[in-house]
């Protein structure tokens, strides 16, 4: 269901269904939370890269398997959904970052695989929706993901229309991060995680930690909780390499 390869400094995660469009089922989530678990910690791990084989993304969850269970009873249902809530927090936890490389369509559970990575680089000819509502279905899990990263008017007009946008709108809008002429989408993936690779990995999983962890705070407590993460950033041995080699200038 999933490739791993390990480069230098980079963990590359590749979605391995593409003949059905790399959906969803319950064995690729099994597989990423192992892979997610598996990487939070060697040290040799900077960067996550989240990619897929074929000409989609993740065409989101496997509606085969889904008629399969849907005779299941409700904990059987609320088992199945919380496996794939716990996924996107595997990916929000991580203390890596995790980069999202989109090609071709990004839909329903797989726009929210793009959307709970820390980035999202994406070809212009990339799409991203969530079309759950053309089947009576809900887009309920990934709604938290969205409703972070757009305007609750936009999130609203994409849940209930189910519309597809191209990357250009969803980088205006802020759903994804940037975006590349197709031709040239290998180079600016390669360029962007191995230039995050080269970047302090403390600091940038700190930043992580904060950044998330300020969610839905007060304004004080949000200010009082950058003050005790730059306490701790200050005694860092990467902080106080970079402070010497700044003074040294």
């Amino acid at each position: 269901m999933i490739r791993i390869e390990h480069g230098r400094a980079v963990l590359r995660i590749t979605l391995n269904r593409p003949e059905k469009r790399n959906a969803i089922n319950r064995e690729m989530i099994a597989e990423l939370t192992a892979a997610l678990q598996e990487s939070a910690h060697p040290d040799d791990v900077r960067v996550v890269l989240l990619d897929a084989a074929g000409s989609d993304f993740c065409a989101g969850m496997d509606i085969a398997e889904l008629m399969e269970s849907a005779d299941a009873g409700v904990a059987a249902h609320r088992e199945a959904a919380a496996s794939l809530a716990e996924l996107y927090r595997a990916m929000r936890k991580h203390p890596r970052p995790v980069v999202a490389a989109v090609r071709g369509r990004a839909l329903g559970g797989g726009c929210g695989l793009a959307m709970a990575s820390d980035v999202v680089l994406a070809s212009e000819s990339a799409q991203f929706g969530f079309p759950e509502v053309k089947i009576g279905f809900v887009p309920a899990i990934v709604m938290s993901l969205l409703r972070r990263s757009v305007g609750e008017k936009r999130a609203f007009d994409l849940l209930a229309s189910g519309r597809s946008i191209g990357a250009r709108e969803a980088c205006e809008i802020g759903m994804i991060t940037r975006v590349s002429a197709d031709a040239e989408f290998d180079a600016l993936v390669d360029a962007y995680v191995t230039g995050l690779a080269e970047t302090s990995g403390t600091a940038v999983g700190m930043t992580k930690k904060l950044l998330y962890g300020i969610d839905g705070m007060s304004f004080d407590a949000a200010m009082d909780a950058g003050v005790q993460m730059n306490a701790l950033a200050r005694m860092t041995e990467d902080a106080r390499r970079g402070f010497e080699r700044f003074g040294k200038k």
